[in-house]
């Protein structure tokens, strides 16, 4: 049976359709009538996302496979670190797992954020793509007193639910309406205390892998099970200082917003949230629940912004659907259980965390390649709910303002890649359909770098758009 592709290009004799880009519409470019299709830039962006992201097909077999001579010859000139360093890579032929291309792909180095690709894995198998966290609003055990119970979702809104979203699917305010229709229904009036239950992640919320620094600025918070907008103060900011105790700060918008739907039925509402402490709520009466988005949403979200902190939920809440404990250590234990279903032995990968914050963990380029082939063309069909996730060169997610011209600019719209940034690592791998139609695996990783040298994202961005538009025969 031919392995399986959801790719974002159509190339011959692959049945696919692109994971959905959107955003603004861009100039038409036209390309010469040599450029096969598959090569040629979008004219535009999709406004609208297909109704259906993954329709897998067979893989091409009649596309020539790139010369691992002339792979070589192509890409070792452009791999080379600026000040300081070293790349290691590595090319597979995504249909037969071919190793094209590998310079110390098997050498254990410092991944980054790429380490989010293993974290999707996990999350991917262990609970499916389909799968929603509730948030629960239950009935405390004296009179007026209401529990907001945090189930995983941390990508609340603070107003209204936005089905249509994944970050603010749902929304403190329409969860506080159906709390006082419920209230309301059960004939109370009176005044109102809420906390929150936060118990379902166990252990230290901050992991010793973590430094200082990055929590200050932000990079990571104290991590919950229930948050508002991944743990940011502003749903449009993707840096800056968080809230270092989103639990109590999403109850208390709750309860701000359950004071506004509550004030016209004559409820008041305590300002004053604090966290429960009393008996189980196993049986408690529940008042109003609300569904996240899908976790293969979820897991798309993470992917395109390189989102830690919601990596570092999605791998609790992967731990705690195998009976693990819900903790770093946990998600840990979970990412590194999942990979040995794709054929990596353990020992291969090391981990102190499942969002690729720390130094601490080390992840080969042969490994990485191997988890983004189990995603275009593993016989998991799950996995393929990750594409969409993959930041678009120029156009999306975390490479949007990359591949913008000089040599890495043959490129945008045709690369797809996590990418992965600490103080001394550049990382990117992903999946390219070439000049041939074959589609290619990669992963290139820099360590030891030096801080801001911009030749070596460079290099990262070149030597992907040369994979990409290989003949390389």
């Amino acid at each position: 049976m031919p392995l399986l592709l959801a790719a974002v290009v159509a190339a011959p004799g692959i049945a696919a359709v692109v994971p959905a880009v959107t955003g603004p519409e861009r100039p038409a470019v036209t390309a010469p009538p040599s450029v096969p299709p598959w090569q040629q830039a979008p004219t535009s962006l999709s406004q609208e996302p297909p109704g259906n992201l993954l329709l897998p097909g067979p893989l091409a077999t009649d596309a020539p496979l790139p010369s691992g001579t002339a792979l070589a010859a192509t890409l070792d000139p452009l791999l080379n670190a600026d000040g300081g360093g070293s790349f290691t890579a590595e090319v597979q032929d995504a249909l037969t797992g071919e190793v094209l291309y590998s310079r110390d792909g098997t050498r254990a180095v410092v991944p980054a954020s790429n380490t989010k690709l293993l974290t999707a894995v996990a999350a991917l198998q262990t609970m499916g793509p389909d799968r929603k966290f509730q948030t629960r609003v239950v009935s405390g055990p004296a009179a007026g007193a209401v529990v907001l119970v945090g189930g995983g979702d941390v990508l609340l809104a603070a107003g209204a639910s936005q089905p249509g979203l994944t970050l603010g699917h749902v929304g403190l305010a329409t969860l506080a309406e159906d709390t006082v229709a419920s209230l309301v229904a059960a004939g109370y009036a009176g005044s109102v205390t809420v906390s929150v239950d936060d118990s379902l992640f166990s252990g230290p919320n901050l992991s010793p892998a973590w430094e200082d620094g990055d929590i200050a600025v932000g990079e990571i918070a104290p991590v919950y099970s229930l948050a508002l907008n991944s743990a940011r103060y502003d749903p449009g900011s993707t840096s800056g200082p968080r809230p270092q105790d989103s639990a109590l700060t999403a109850g208390q918008a709750f309860a701000a917003a359950l004071g506004s739907a509550g004030a016209v039925q004559g409820l008041t509402v305590s300002t004053d949230v604090g966290r429960y402490s009393g008996a189980p709520l196993a049986g408690a009466p529940e008042l109003a629940t609300a569904e996240s988005a899908t976790v293969g949403e979820q897991v798309q979200l993470m992917l395109e912004t390189s989102d830690n902190y919601l990596a570092e939920v999605l791998g609790r809440m992967a731990a705690d659907s195998q009976e693990l404990a819900a903790s770093s250590a946990g998600a840990v234990d979970v990412v590194l259980q999942e990979l040995e279903s794709l054929g990596i032995a353990p020992g291969r990968v090391q981990l102190a965390d499942v969002s690729g914050l720390t130094l601490d963990n080390t992840i080969p380029a042969a490994e990485l390649t191997d988890v983004v082939r189990a995603m275009t063309s593993g016989t998991d069909l799950r996995l393929r709910a990750a594409l969409p996730g993959f930041p678009v060169a120029g156009l999306t997610g975390t490479l949007n303002g990359r591949y913008l011209s000089g040599a890495s600019a043959s490129g945008a719209g045709l690369v797809r890649a996590k990418t992965g940034t600490l103080n001394t690592v550049l990382a990117l791998s992903g999946y390219v359909v070439d000049a041939d139609g074959r589609l290619l695996v990669f992963s290139f990783i820099g360590n030891n770098l030096e801080p801001g040298a911009p030749a070596n994202k460079a290099a990262l961005d070149q030597a992907a758009s040369a994979v990409a538009g290989c003949g390389c025969q």
